[in-house]
């Protein structure tokens, strides 16, 4: 056992090679690096499935052996500083590492087909595994130095890939929004190492704990400095958990391509910041403050991000939301000191989320195959409807993870968010009144994004949709260009209908159009439908390939089952709570006399409260989100169709205030531009105009004084040198006498007085 924790250094550097080897190859050899590419996928899957493997050596052994491991050496030398470079293993780093691996290998695999068209494919796995190397390198990390130079690898890399396809503008907009709000954060961490460096004088969290103890203990610290380190500390983990007030970079993230949204924003790099908290709650957990701190704002994000989701369109942005209360519970968790609780909710979301986030990429790629519908269509949820004959695959796994997430049993997160929900009466009952009544706006708006997108009949009225009147319809890609490149294939010439509301008939277009290379191959065919006084031309949503039906199903498989790991009951000898038992170093250092167990009779008693709460949620869902079989007619109604379905129940005053509020954000957005950005921008403009017309015009005013006098001055001259003489002398003349009378008037006041 020994021997093989001395090989966990590889863990962080396995996945490196992938992106080096990218790079040097499109640098010395790019043609023969990019008809390759398949190769750099397959060796990025490869790299991470044998990290994954020994993560999972790794864990059986933490869970057998109860230990922790840690190999330092040294790096700097200097008096009485030193610095040291190592790795820590520990239940923590074995539960992230094990996280990180299996969603970021289903990720690959999925991405292999996904990006198969995107001529960025290379670069797409590049920074892929860079972000997992970069990540396994912040879980392994045995001192803060190196958890913030990885933590800035990973916001690094989230930039890159948020923007990804930079030619958007809202992309662009998007990653440089993530990457300001995150510095805001990672200032913070900065000055909080720095702080309780200062204090303890040690960067290893070992030593940094138990210094610290005994710093509060024989209270030879200011308290109010150790406070403000701690909420500096704090700071970081907002900004990089989307939680209130620094969660505005989340949604916008969405900007990146799907598979990004799985691994990042879903798995790994929004639970960096739940990972800090936990890691750094032996320090926090002795400074009350901070434990109420932490729990109040993750509070604040639970129900926050639930009522935000609630009126979403853009069914990526609507999980967005949802991940950021979930992400809430795990900061309450924390806080509350529940530290089994929040890990587990952590791994059960991780594995939820990626699916239902893979999930709605399948769905993404479906729409796109429907005439007319563009980009920023193909993610709208009311453009939606009617996909479970055409996707079942997609659409049973998909109601997995929503199911999941709203506490179902026994689905994943229902045993997770139920631990933290019974948790909650024991700390606060306002904070566990917020909470499940949070857990019904899950199933409200989780069962809302399901009825919305698969339920009723898919919409086909396309001309409404393409905006256009009289136009033909053609394939628009998300990934490029259409026509860039043509596939010469057999019936893959299209002819496409124009449709004309005002008349009762409508005629074929005469041009026709080739499938384009960046749309995938479609496996089933064009459909033409004559009615009597109209025709219009569907192209129908078609079940994803294989390559990325393989990662939702796998994902399917553990939220149904890696729920049974955290099971906690003791009875008879035998146990059944693995993860107490994996977690048991954290449990007796944290809670030395904690008992998980329970029994069967309590926990159903808790339970049913719980699922209630969830039912109720999903059938006030379904009772406004009934399945619309009519086709809609025009575009505005639409969009108009959650207020107009929810106002049969409730005060249209209520609803159109509760619907403004979730669907422009809160206004929370709106309110950072005008009082942040805006008065950044007017300070900004105030500098440059002072800049130019204060500083540069005193300098340019003396120039041009300078220039004018030395003109007159020389129209003065006559060129004598005795006049010069008479001139100067009678100026020093004049000068020196005032010198003098004014140092006379001097003296005779100071001996006056």
């Amino acid at each position: 056992m020994e021997q093989t924790y001395q090989y966990a250094w590889i863990i962080p550097f396995l996945p490196l090679p992938v992106p080096m080897l990218i790079g040097l190859g499109l640098l010395l050899f790019p043609t023969a690096t990019k008809n390759f590419r398949r190769m750099w996928a397959f060796q990025s899957v490869l790299f991470l499935s044998i990290v994954m493997i020994f993560s999972m050596n790794l864990s059986i052994q933490q869970i057998n052996s109860s230990s922790i491991y840690q190999y330092v050496w040294s790096w700097i030398i200097n008096n009485d500083f030193s610095f040291e470079l190592g790795y820590l293993i520990d239940p923590l780093t074995t539960i992230m590492s094990i996280l990180i691996t299996t969603v970021g290998l289903m990720v690959l695999v999925y991405s292999d087909n996904y990006m198969s068209h995107d001529q960025g494919y290379l670069r797409f796995f590049a920074y892929m595994s860079f972000f997992s190397s970069s990540m396994l390198g912040l879980v392994t990390s045995s001192n803060l130095i190196q958890i913030y130079i990885f933590w800035e690898l990973v916001g690094m890399c989230s930039y890159l890939l948020i923007g990804f396809w930079s030619t958007r503008p809202v992309a662009a907009n998007a990653c440089q929004k993530a990457f300001v709000t995150n510095r805001v954060g990672d200032f913070g961490l900065l000055l909080g190492i720095l702080g309780f460096y200062w204090l303890t004088g040690s960067f290893e969290f070992r030593d940094l704990f138990e210094i610290f103890n005994n710093l509060i203990y024989n209270n030879e610290v200011h308290f109010l400095f150790v406070i403000l380190c701690a909420i500096l500390f704090f700071a970081g983990a907002v900004a990089k958990s989307a939680q209130f007030p620094l969660h505005v970079w989340l949604p916008d993230a969405m900007e990146g391509p799907t598979p990004i949204s799985a691994l990042i924003h879903a798995a790994t790099m929004v639970a960096a910041g739940v990972f800090l908290v936990a890691r750094l709650l032996p320090l926090f957990i002795i400074i009350p403050y901070i434990m109420n701190l932490i729990s109040l704002i993750g509070i604040i994000t639970v129900l926050l991000g639930a009522t935000l989701a609630l009126a979403q369109k853009d069914i990526k942005r609507g999980l967005a939301y949802s991940t950021m209360s979930q992400l809430g519970y795990m900061m309450l968790a924390l806080g509350m000191g529940s530290y089994r609780s929040a890990l587990f909710h952590l791994i059960t979301h991780a594995f939820s989320k990626a699916l239902l986030f893979l999930g709605s990429g399948s769905i993404i790629h479906s729409m796109e195959t429907i005439v007319g519908y563009s980009p920023n269509k193909s993610q709208n949820m009311v453009l939606m409807g009617g996909l479970t004959k055409h996707v079942p695959i997609t659409k049973t796994a998909f109601l997995l993870g929503t199911l999941s997430l709203c506490g179902i049993p026994p689905l994943a997160c229902f045993w997770s968010k139920d631990e933290i929900l019974n948790d909650s009466w024991l700390y606060s009952p306002i904070f566990a009144i917020i909470a499940w009544s949070t857990a019904a706006l899950t199933a409200f708006y989780m069962f809302r994004i399901y009825l919305l997108t698969f339920e009723g009949h898919l919409n086909a009225n396309f001309q409404n949709y393409s905006g256009k009147k009289n136009t033909p319809f053609y394939s628009i890609s998300l990934w490029g260009k259409e026509g860039s490149k043509r596939i010469k294939k057999k019936n893959c010439l299209l002819t496409l209908l124009t449709i004309n509301n005002k008349a009762s008939t409508s005629f074929f277009s005469k041009k026709t159009y080739r499938l384009d290379e960046n749309v995938r191959n479609v496996t089933q065919p064009f459909i033409t439908i004559i009615h009597l006084g109209n025709k219009k031309s569907y192209l129908y949503p078609y079940e994803s390939d294989n390559t990325m039906l393989f990662p939702i199903l796998v994902l399917g498989l553990f939220t149904l089952f890696v729920g049974f790991l955290g099971i906690p009951f003791n009875q008879e000898g035998v146990n059944l709570d693995i993860l107490s038992k994996w977690l048991t170093p954290y449990i007796n250092l944290l809670h030395p006399n904690l008992n998980n167990s329970m029994d069967w009779y309590e926990f159903a008693k808790d339970a049913v409260f719980s699922v209630s709460i969830a039912y109720f949620g999903i059938v006030i869902a379904s009772l406004l989100y009934k399945p619309v079989y009519s086709s809609f007619q025009n575009l505005d109604l639409i969009n108009s169709f959650v207020k107009t379905g929810t106002k049969r129940i409730l005060s249209d005053k209520i609803i159109n205030g509760l619907y403004d509020w979730s669907y422009n954000r809160g206004y929370i957005d709106a309110f950072y531009a005008t009082s942040l950005t805006g008065g950044i921008r007017g300070l900004a403009e105030f500098t440059h105009f002072f800049d130019r017309r204060v500083i540069d015009g005193i300098t340019n005013g003396v120039g041009i004084m300078s220039f004018f006098v030395g003109e007159g001055i020389k129209s003065v001259g006559g060129g004598r040198i005795s006049s010069y003489l008479f001139l100067y002398l009678s100026y020093v003349s004049i000068f020196l006498l005032i010198y003098y009378l004014l140092l006379f008037e001097s003296i005779r006041r100071i001996f006056l007085f």
